[in-house]
């Protein structure tokens, strides 16, 4: 009766909040009730039973038919994504009135263990990323809690750079043409800055973006902000709904406004990337403005985390991870990297220096075996299946692989075959053959907006932009990539290979915290038997269990996805017999695998009560820790009664923030504590 009673007033609590976003209830108690059976479908989310939406193949200039459509409609990720955050309000609703209930009419009066555990440790007992349940402020938290604090985005500020647009081995602005009135036209620059001449039309370029936007566009603005391991790239997107260029004073490089805004943070030490969106019902940003991060730029910061709800894209509809996939976060095509790719000498060409982004970006080059791991449990729900699925490309003797990351997704099925200036080819069954068609045909389009300059054979040409064995560096004019060589990776970079293609997994695993995972374990445990500062339910003395501990993974001093669970069980005291190891609380306790709460984050797991998610001395609840380069304080208080023994069990766990959920640790951290019946001056201070 009572889990009916929770349920109908967390109904009764959410209703209101989510009647505006016309949520399908009926949806929602579909999902709740397929749980069960998503723990082993790609289908659904596990923790929820919401439908994932499946990927969508998206042709050239689909984009602008949908973005026309008069009468819009709610896309399979906008309904993932509701779905999902009602379950999760509901949950988070259902733990709050479980919480009073059990506050105000305890079922169990007899475990005052319990509930005085909880009520002395509290204030520092708490999981990451926990104050909300709405999407994108939820995301900017976990963001937070992985990569530090997250800069705003200005694509105006002084490290910011401008991306040009370059045609026939010329840079093009859109200025002014004094001879025809001051219509605005497109004024071709050479390498010196002397005028070649003018057009009132762009149709090609000499480097189409690959990215499913306006192929020739121009003056977008990128940011780059580096703080320790963690960098952050800032782009500013001119486009347009037909993809194509005109002479709207829109594409002017004075003209503030954007149409898309995003961002990508990675960890260069640990491979942890991440992807934010602006809203993508929103036609126009400003780039005059700054952007704050999902989740404002803390837990108080109120105004901030309001905001950015109406700023970013709940939905995380836009699959980033796909082209973002060889282990760094910038994509090494000729559109961006100007400075890098599609020059006949290199770094040192003049085009290079008059027109590129010179050292802008770095020279880094990802390793297949460095770890790699997508960040944002909202973003990563929904791509479950297709990430497990995702692998590297790794021939021995091959000139592409032998250099870079190619693996199964846009990395190896779409900018390789345009860097090799090869068609995407591979022996598929018919329904696995549709997306390779579409990347024909986008690839296609692509060709279509390319010049016949940046085509030309001899002396100046630049595509295709990859050659074996010098890569970007058109100056050795090598012979391009064999056909046969060509079949033979294709076939692999569409999964329909076999031994020959060294397929391994894209994504390495969440590392659990300790020596074993990420190399950071806690230390220095102790016990003390204190005075409590609050005594109740009986308990004059209180076992005071210390330890230190660095989250040093990825050299983050704010890190803060790393939880303790302290597992307790006691028993008699029999004179002064050793603690065996099977008086210990197991693993599986400590995890929690059977937790059943007592009261907020204690409870009880198997045959021993279980404290989660401590925290470090001060880190109360929602609040952003300070840095830290040594280890932290760590102190848990426990109610103790005379003649008995406690023996704890302390494990770390990380708070993974993708499909994976929780990394825990695998070593041993065990210690007891004996309280013996003494006048209380000679144990007590």
């Amino acid at each position: 009766m009572l889990k009916y009673l929770l349920l109908f007033v967390s109904l009764n609590a959410q209703t209101a909040a989510f009647a505006a976003e016309a949520v399908d209830f009926s949806l929602v108690a579909e999902a709740m009730r397929r749980r069960p059976e998503c723990a082993t479908s790609v289908n659904c989310e596990a923790s929820t039973g919401c439908l994932v939406p499946p990927p969508e193949l998206v042709e050239p200039g689909q984009a602008a038919a949908t973005a026309e459509r008069s009468t819009p409609r709610r896309t399979n990720h906008e309904t993932f994504h509701a779905c999902r955050e009602m379950v999760l309000r509901l949950r988070s609703a259902e733990a709050i009135v479980r919480d009073l209930v059990s506050r105000l009419w305890p079922s169990d009066r007899a475990n005052g263990f319990a509930t005085t555990l909880e009520a002395w440790n509290r204030e520092v007992s708490w999981a990451p990323a926990s104050a909300t349940e709405r999407p994108v402020t939820k995301f900017g938290d976990e963001l937070r809690a992985v990569f530090g604090p997250l800069p705003e985005g200005n694509c105006l500020a002084e490290d910011s750079r401008r991306l040009g647009l370059e045609v026939g081995g010329n840079l093009v602005e859109l200025r002014p043409n004094p001879s025809k009135s001051n219509a605005l036209e497109f004024e071709h620059l050479d390498t010196f800055g002397r005028h070649v001449k003018w057009t009132d039309r762009i149709d090609r370029c000499d480097k189409p973006s690959l990215a499913g936007v306006t192929y020739c566009g121009m003056n977008s603005r990128l940011r780059r902000v580096v703080r320790g391991a963690v960098e952050w790239v800032f782009l500013c997107r001119k486009s347009s709904r037909n993809l194509e260029l005109s002479t709207d004073p829109y594409w002017r490089e004075g003209d503030p406004r954007f149409a898309l805004y995003g961002a990508i943070g990675f960890n260069e030490m640990t491979g942890e990337v991440s992807f934010i969106d602006g809203r993508k019902d929103r036609e126009v940003f400003d780039w005059r403005e700054t952007f704050p991060p999902p989740g404002g730029a803390s837990y108080s910061d109120v105004e901030g985390r309001a905001r950015t709800e109406d700023l970013y894209d709940r939905s995380f509809r836009v699959d980033c991870f796909a082209c973002h996939d060889n282990k760094e976060p910038h994509v090494i095509d000729p559109h961006v990297k100007q400075a890098r790719v599609g020059y006949r000498h290199g770094w040192d060409d003049e085009s290079s220096i008059a027109f590129g982004l010179g050292a802008f970006l770095p020279r880094r080059k990802g390793r297949a075996e460095a770890p790699f791991r997508v960040v944002g449990s909202s973003y990563t729900a929904a791509r479950r299946g297709r990430m497990t699925e995702a692998k590297i490309v790794s021939m021995p003797g091959h000139p592409c692989t032998s250099c870079h990351v190619l693996t199964t997704q846009e990395t190896g099925q779409r900018f390789a075959a345009d860097a090799a200036g090869k068609k995407p080819t591979a022996i598929l069954s018919p329904e696995r053959a549709l997306p390779l068609l579409g990347q024909r045909k986008f690839l296609a389009v692509v060709g279509e907006h390319r010049t016949a300059w940046a085509t030309r054979s001899g002396a100046g040409k630049i595509h295709p932009w990859m050659l074996p064995h010098y890569g970007g560096d058109l100056s050795e004019q090598s012979p391009p990539i064999t056909d046969a060589e060509w079949r033979a990776l294709s076939q692999c970079l569409w999964s329909a290979g076999g031994e020959e293609c060294g397929y391994r997994p894209l994504y390495t695993a969440c590392p659990s915290p300790g020596r074993n995972g990420d190399g950071y374990s806690p230390q220095e445990f102790s016990t003390e038997i204190v005075s409590p500062v609050s005594p109740r339910d009986g308990f004059d003395r209180a076992i005071r269990l210390k330890w230190k501990y660095l989250n040093g993974y990825g050299k983050v001093p704010e890190r803060d996805d790393v939880r303790f669970h302290i597992a307790v069980k006691k028993k008699s005291l029999s004179g002064t017999a050793p603690a065996h190891a099977e008086d210990y609380p197991t693993m599986a306790e400590a995890r929690g695998d059977q937790f059943q709460a007592v009261t907020g984050e204690v409870g009880t797991s198997g045959s021993a009560i279980l404290l989660k998610d401590a925290s470090f001395i001060g880190h109360r609840k929602w609040t952003d820790p300070l840095p830290a380069s040594m280890p932290r304080d760590y102190s848990i208080e426990i109610p103790a009664s005379c003649g008995e023994r406690y023996l704890f069990r302390i494990l770390p766990k990380r708070f993974c923030f993708d499909y994976n959920g929780i990394a825990y640790g695998t070593e041993e951290h065990l210690i007891h504590a004996d309280v013996v019946c003494a006048p209380r001056s000679a144990g007590m201070r």
